[in-house]
């Protein structure tokens, strides 16, 4: 069954087409990478998807609701989160505290709640930390011993990390990760392979979007490959018929792999 479904997506910049007629599914559970050359629109197209930006033309379909226009905070509210390129935390708060303010989207108090009710907003807290704990813990112990360190004073691979874990805080039903590995080296990119697969374990219901430049990552964790260049989708299926097909060698791989 169809999560996500694009029809004939575009949006405009002074004039300037930055997608084109992009149509695009994704199934529930599943994982599919978006690649493509820089500027070729896969950043541009998680902006449509949260909100961030609004179509000029097309459709966005989420479990069948046109959420085309939406705000990012009801986009967010519906069941699609997202991580960005260069990651977005509050620097000066730790690393539980970032992933606390992603609860948010589910967290609802009312204002008799609000001054009077300490008891029961004590025992949220509590449950909201043990949830934050589980995160953490679909990394790694370490990252759990982290998690009164202030964002900024972490490595860059623990960044990523308590952003992904932000955005599964706010129990999205979507997931779109947006160059997971970038910065990293070759052997944290190796564990966030492993980690994307042991979030899917715990959470096999999981949807997820990947734009990736490792295609280790792509060839290691999605079931489907979409291909972007100058703005227009030119491919889709699987990895193995990405890296042989001509037109994606020519727009972004450069040559055989």
């Amino acid at each position: 069954m169809e999560i996500l479904k694009v029809e004939k997506l575009g949006i405009k910049f002074g004039g300037l087409a930055a997608l084109k007629d992009i149509n695009f599914f994704v199934e529930e559970r599943e994982i599919v990478g978006l690649i493509g050359p820089n500027g070729s629109g896969k950043t541009t197209f998680f902006n449509l998807i949260s909100g961030i930006y609004q179509p000029t033309s097309g459709n966005i379909f989420f479990h069948g609701e046109n959420i085309s226009g939406l705000s990012p905070n009801e986009i967010t509210k519906r069941g699609i989160a997202r991580t960005f390129q260069n990651t977005r935390l509050f620097w000066g708060l730790s690393a539980l505290d970032n992933v606390l303010l992603g609860m948010h989207r589910w967290e609802s108090y009312s204002w008799f709640i609000s001054m009077f009710g300490r008891n029961y907003a004590e025992k949220k807290l509590k449950e909201n930390i043990e949830e934050s704990i589980i995160l953490f813990n679909y990394f790694s112990k370490e990252l759990v011993d982290k998690m009164y360190q202030k964002a900024k004073d972490l490595s860059q691979a623990d960044k990523k990390r308590v952003e992904i874990c932000r955005a599964l805080a706010s129990r999205p039903k979507l997931l779109l990760l947006d160059e997971p590995s970038a910065g990293m080296n070759p052997e944290e990119t190796t564990e966030l392979m492993d980690d994307i697969k042991k979030i899917k374990i715990k959470k096999p219901d999981l949807s997820i979007i990947l734009i990736e430049h490792d295609m280790r990552v792509i060839k290691g964790i999605t079931q489907r490959v979409i291909v972007f260049n100058h703005g227009v989708k030119i491919f889709e299926g699987t990895f193995e018929k990405a890296s042989n097909n001509k037109e994606v060698i020519e727009a972004y791989l450069g040559g055989e792999i």
